[in-house]
């Protein structure tokens, strides 16, 4: 692969990266929001199992000390494209995803936030139940 291609690939898995970010992050005010709106989504059970799940999965790598797997992949491809988010060749993806998504607060603070916010995933799941199928009633024959 060129250089442009790793660099190109980087930035697709930012983008992907991000968007489970936001689907993680937003997904819990939506939820809320849809409650009160009677949104009849927010209690399909793809939409909160996966976003629970997810929320989970960011959690449990944080506790055991695991590097993102997108954020590896994605420095791997920087670095054989020889462009990092400090270098010259920084693409606009890179620079302005890269800079909403990552920040410097250190790994104790996220595992905390990342905690808490699951905490709130799982109450919400407990308070916002998910739609059960409904079961069908024998018609009673008269």
């Amino acid at each position: 692969m060129t250089e442009a291609q790793h660099l190109l690939l980087a930035d697709t898995i930012l983008v992907a990266h991000f968007a489970v970010a936001a689907y993680i992050t937003l997904g819990l005010p939506v939820i809320w929001a849809g409650r009160l709106l009677r949104w009849a989504f927010v209690r399909n059970p793809w939409f909160r199992y996966s976003h629970a799940g997810l929320m989970g999965v960011v959690l449990l790598e944080s506790l055991a000390g695991i590097f993102c797997p997108l954020t590896a992949w994605e420095s791997d491809l920087r670095q054989a494209g020889n462009a990092g988010y400090a270098g010259d060749g920084q693409s606009f993806v890179a620079r302005w995803v890269g800079d909403i998504l990552f920040h410097d607060l250190g790994e104790t603070a996220y595992t905390v936030i990342y905690a808490l916010f699951f905490v709130s995933v799982a109450l919400t799941l407990w308070l916002v139940p998910v739609r059960r199928r409904h079961q069908t009633r024998p018609e009673n024959p008269a």
